[in-house]
């Protein structure tokens, strides 16, 4: 069983070392593969993997320069390599047959990205290679879809399969997800792989996501800063100010809906991972202010003309169709998720390691 690198980094003793080699050859069990692995959905479903003594895992990523190789240190994987190189070595058929499963989660997940040849390449091409050799392979395939893919929710949020043309995506990344999400349909893959629309996710190892930190963390910073925090105002009359509503999901929750799908093999097809309950900013920002003990103290600003048309007023996860297939986990509430990750992470500066 031969994995070829050009370069490679692999993981030792909690650091990751660069290896001036250009082959390497080693033999692994049933392998697991976790592209995106050094984000931050990709590094929390590892450590639950680890949770479950698993540690057969090759970690595909774009480390660059900011800091999502932090995510990494404290994990436990057999082997990483760059995204180019893994991609190579897909199409040169070079990969070794012990992989059992991928979970392709690693995207541009921008969503004011303007490059719409570059998501096409790196989002929907990339995952097209991807699905196509696993499939073909008979190796699981789930990925990650995004609710970017509902758009304005004019059409609603219903993962039906059979309603997924009616989408009309709002911005290039949610337009890059849906396109595969369009070509695994109608090429006859949907029921052989899995696709998760991942809605408002938040939690620890998103640090390194610069601008597409959640909120929490946001907030966690204004107060600190400035003992206050800024929402944007509503420019829609049913909505008052703050009250402009999301399906926030704790990222703990939506590891374990991931991991649903590892441990039910012949599930397959588009399903949402989010809670089915629209909560407010008012309510989250409260949240942050709760758990760092201190009085909420929200300024209301207005929003920028570039994205009013463009901004989401309501989005909530219909959970049927996860809950017909088998799960029946409670998700954290939205209180004790925001608790949890303001008390036991930002204020540690820590990153997720375990559940």
């Amino acid at each position: 069983m031969r994995f070829r690198f050009a370069k490679h980094l692999t993981h030792s003793g909690g650091e990751v070392k660069l290896l001036e080699t250009d082959s390497l050859v080693r033999e692994f069990p049933k392998m697991i593969v976790v592209t995106g692995g050094a984000g931050f959905i990709g590094s929390a479903l590892i450590a639950a993997l680890n949770k479950r003594q698993i540690d057969d895992i090759l970690v595909v990523d774009q480390l660059e320069c900011d800091q999502r190789w932090k995510n990494l240190r404290n994990l436990s994987f057999a082997d990483y390599v760059e995204k180019d190189d893994f991609l190579e070595m897909v199409v040169e058929s070079t990969l070794s047959d012990s992989i059992e499963v991928v979970f392709h989660l690693g995207a541009c997940a921008s969503t004011t990205e303007t490059d719409a040849s570059y998501l096409i390449k790196n989002n929907y091409e990339y995952t097209k290679i991807l699905a196509q050799w696993a499939t073909e392979a008979d190796i699981r395939f789930i990925y990650a879809s995004s609710a970017a893919t509902y758009g304005d929710g004019s059409a609603g949020f219903s993962d039906d399969e059979d309603r997924i043309e009616d989408l009309r995506p709002l911005n290039m990344y949610g337009y890059s997800k849906q396109l595969f999400d369009l070509w695994a349909r109608r090429a006859g893959r949907l029921n052989k792989v899995v696709g998760l629309k991942y809605f408002n996710v938040f939690g620890p190892n998103e640090y390194h996501k610069a601008d597409m930190r959640s909120f929490v963390v946001k907030a966690f910073e204004q107060i600190n800063a400035t003992g206050k925090v800024r929402l944007f105002k509503s420019y829609k009359s049913e909505f008052k100010d703050g009250e402009q509503v999301r399906d926030f999901v704790y990222i703990k929750d939506a590891v374990d809906m991931t991991l649903f799908f590892l441990d039910r093999p012949k599930t397959a097809g588009l399903f949402n991972i989010g809670t089915g309950r629209a909560r407010t900013w008012n309510d989250l920002v409260k949240g942050v202010f709760v758990a760092m003990g201190k009085k909420p103290n929200i300024e209301y600003i207005d929003m920028p003309d570039s994205i009013r048309n463009q901004y989401q007023y309501f989005t909530q996860a219909e959970m049927a169709k996860l809950c017909k297939a088998g799960y029946k986990e409670q998700n954290t509430s939205l209180e004790d998720a925001i608790k949890d990750y303001v008390q036991n992470y930002l204020q540690k500066d820590s990153y997720l390691t375990s559940f």
